[in-house]
């Protein structure tokens, strides 16, 4: 069964793409059968984050795919198209889940987790932690019922599976629970390595790129460095990569404009020249189709736009 919502309490009414309205912090726990499966063609409003305990699930985010087994932690982030389920071939996905704004410190610990297009995929977690980030999330569900006029409950088996914190002290101890989660697994794992059979010129045209995106990289210039012909040189990074040597470029770019806007006060179209970008209007532009909101609100953690 393709089900094209979460069915949780006060959902948006976005056509076709129902998902938790921003402001709200959602969580729970979900064992599903096969054939379970949610699609959002214009993704969601806020960040999804799935922790699995059994079974396998995978993920999609715009482009990008992540297959998700126990311990893993997969990350969507607001403004791509994205959906989730079951794997084929897989007798269950038991995980938890979490619908949130992340606090601007987290995209910095994901980042070394980024698979594109707002995917992060935080694995391997060594077995170690996974029982204390499974007891965080045990937290977060029941700290998301505080109503704020007794004690927080304590984590008991039985609940309800899905929660929703409602009131700001609520959402802000169960974030403190989240941000556990994000901590614990991207502070333990490790990134993925390069993938195997990639060839060596093709992995230093992107070493080029990643230390240095606001370079003026052009497929001729990035060629030449590797000793190839632009056009072999495309051929070969596109079939290898999968995205052509400018989108790799372009993507890189969007990625460090980001970290400035987290990390800097610098204005906008300095962020813009600092990153490659040499019209502030046509940054502006592709930041928003990127993150879902134009800087100056993705800096201030305002609401996305057009979503």
């Amino acid at each position: 069964m393709t089900v094209s919502a979460d069915g949780l309490p006060e959902t948006a009414a976005t056509p076709g793409a129902p998902s938790p309205p921003p402001g709200l912090v959602v969580v729970g726990h979900f064992d599903q059968p096969p054939g379970y499966g949610v699609d959002r063609p214009r993704g969601a409003d806020s960040w999804l984050f799935t922790w699995t305990t059994g079974g396998r699930g995978r993920l999609r985010q715009g482009r990008a795919e992540a297959r998700a087994g126990e311990g893993d932690l997969v990350v969507l982030a607001p403004g791509a198209a994205h959906g989730y389920g079951v794997e084929p071939g897989a007798p269950h996905w038991e995980f938890w889940w979490a619908h949130c704004q992340a606090r601007p410190t987290w995209r910095s610990w994901l980042r070394p987790y980024d698979a594109g297009e707002g995917l992060y995929v935080v694995t391997p977690t060594p077995v170690a932690v996974r029982g204390r980030v499974e007891a965080a999330f045990r937290r977060m569900l029941a700290d998301a019922r505080w109503t704020g006029t007794e004690a927080p409950p304590a984590p008991a088996a039985g609940e309800e599976p899905v929660a929703v914190a409602h009131g700001a002290a609520a959402r802000e101890l169960a974030l403190c629970s989240l941000e556990e989660v994000v901590l614990l697994t991207a502070g333990t794992a490790r990134p993925a390595s390069p993938r195997p059979g990639v060839d060596a010129r093709v992995r230093r045209a992107q070493a080029l790129i990643d230390a240095d995106p606001a370079a003026p990289h052009t497929v001729r210039s990035l060629a030449e460095h590797v000793a190839l012909s632009p056009s072999r040189f495309a051929h070969l990074f596109t079939g290898q990569l999968g995205q052509s040597p400018m989108g790799v470029l372009r993507e890189a770019r969007l990625r460090h404009a980001a970290r400035l806007l987290e990390s800097t006060g610098l204005s906008v179209e300095r962020v813009a020249a600092a990153s490659g970008f040499a019209s502030p209007p046509h940054f502006n532009r592709v930041f928003r189709e990127r993150y879902g909101r134009p800087p100056g609100a993705y800096r201030s953690g305002g609401p996305m736009v057009g979503a």
